[in-house]
């Protein structure tokens, strides 16, 4: 019965639904017909196996051996882990973000131009920046931000915080982030103010993002931009995304349609910046950030104490061609 073909398939079905995706037992119960009973016999299944590895990793792990572990097997430049605290008051995204602004705060100079995407991560930085009186800074959005849906991805809000903070104006890309047809992305690059702005980002020295899941719950999902179908096929191909680009475990474009329907910053222009920096502050994103790393899309990293414990023993386990 271990040998079963049809129990693994099952298996890594159910595996999948239940660790990627954050399904509930009873949801994938009824998603796939089984009983609940089924659903928790096909998990420890997974578990006897080794499909599925489950180990605790202690997030107290000592900053200088985690540090150490990552700039080895990702050759950052610059890494800053912000020590997981119970403190009153601050979240976990809070810490991180200040930590992400005091680094970005200590290396911007005048005639900078700082390139950021969006999102709750971001916004963070954002709001923990204090003004630096640095002159002729530019900062602009490097993706698209207009959405179809009532979820706050705090682009708008985010750029003017930064701008503010080093004295600025903002330049938005006021544009939808994926279109529903190439042509009309296209077709919307060649105006003049659109291709300036995305001009910028290509220049942009310092690029400050976030990486994204694949959960149902990711904020990139909740916009609207997809359908049920390709938001399925994301979930199965991809690990995350970068501006809005899924890629696979080694940094790899998952969909190259959706990739020519997404307006921003390409990711072969990110290894290029002299600050590529990734903030995340949530195990969940383990697996975007290793791919993100892999390909080199940032060469500087701020993370918590705990997920950078997670991306050590995540890379020790993870295959990547």
């Amino acid at each position: 019965m271990e040998n079963d073909p049809d129990k693994l398939n099952n298996a890594l079905k159910v595996a999948r639904l239940y660790y990627q995706n954050d399904w509930s037992q009873s949801d994938i119960a009824t998603e796939l017909q089984i009983s609940r009973a089924t659903v928790s016999r096909l998990l420890q299944y997974a578990r006897d196996t080794g499909v599925v590895r489950i180990q605790i990793m202690d997030p107290q792990l000592p900053i200088t051996t985690l540090t150490a572990a990552l700039r080895a097997r990702y050759q950052l430049k610059d890494l800053v882990i912000v020590p997981t605290t119970p403190e009153a008051g601050n979240t976990l995204l809070t810490q991180v973000g200040a930590g992400a602004a005091n680094y970005i705060e200590s290396i911007v100079k005048s005639d900078d131009i700082i390139g950021i995407g969006w999102g709750k991560t971001i916004h963070q930085v954002a709001n923990q920046l204090d003004p630096k009186d640095v002159g002729g800074v530019t900062v602009v959005q490097m993706k698209g931000s207009v959405a179809n849906s009532n979820s706050n991805n705090y682009a708008f809000e985010s750029v003017n915080t930064f701008a503010n903070a080093f004295r600025t104006q903002p330049q938005y890309l006021p544009l939808p982030v994926i279109f529903d047809h190439q042509q009309t992305k296209e077709l919307v690059e060649q105006d003049t103010h659109i291709r300036h702005i995305i001009e910028l980002g290509r220049k942009a020295n310092i690029a400050v993002f976030t990486v994204g899941t694949v959960r149902d719950s990711a904020l990139l999902f909740k916009l609207g931009y997809f359908t049920a179908t390709e938001q399925y096929a994301l979930q199965q191909r991809a690990v995350g995304d970068v501006f809005s680009r899924f890629i696979d475990v080694n940094g790899q474009i998952v969909d190259a349609d959706i990739n020519q329907r997404t307006i921003g910053i390409a990711l072969d222009e990110l290894p290029e910046k002299e600050h590529s920096i990734l903030v995340a502050a949530n195990s969940a994103k383990v697996p975007a950030i290793h791919g993100a790393l892999t390909a080199h899309y940032a060469n500087t990293l701020i993370v918590d104490q705990a997920t950078a414990a997670d991306l050590v023993d995540y890379g020790k386990h993870v295959r990547t061609n």
